[in-house]
């Protein structure tokens, strides 16, 4: 299940869950068309906060792992079509949580294909908008 698919969840919550990539605004607009992405996602060319969240670059092992290449083969199964990475593929995304512009908790993957579980993300989330600071 995908964050997306949890959106009356979230908003129930106050949360809105916001996408960041380091690719082009043109570039991720599209992207968010694609995936039918119902927040904003905004673009970190520069990875500042990439940086700020800590989130590395994986080494080229991590990156072409089995799991991550079971990602390609399936999708190329369906009949997706697989370009060329004009970008850089080392880089690792990661979660956020944020609550009155401060960090509250970060999931940092290992690898590609590690990412937090949905139920994690909401359950950091609900935590986040429960806490009385």
């Amino acid at each position: 299940m995908k964050v997306k698919d949890h959106r009356d969840q979230l908003e129930a919550l106050g949360a809105v869950a916001v996408a960041v990539g380091f690719s082009p605004p043109d570039a991720l607009a599209k992207l968010a068309d694609e995936l039918a992405w119902p927040w904003p996602f905004l673009s970190d060319t520069d990875r500042l906060l990439y940086a700020r969240l800590g989130l590395e670059r994986a080494a080229r092992r991590a990156v072409f792992n089995p799991g991550a290449l079971d990602v390609y083969r399936k999708a190329a199964a369906r009949g997706v079509a697989l370009n060329r990475p004009v970008e850089d593929v080392r880089q690792l995304g990661g979660d956020a949580v944020v609550k009155d512009g401060r960090v509250v908790q970060v999931f940092r993957p290992a690898s590609p294909d590690d990412r937090a579980p949905v139920a994690d993300l909401l359950t950091a989330v609900s935590e986040a908008a429960a806490a009385h600071d």
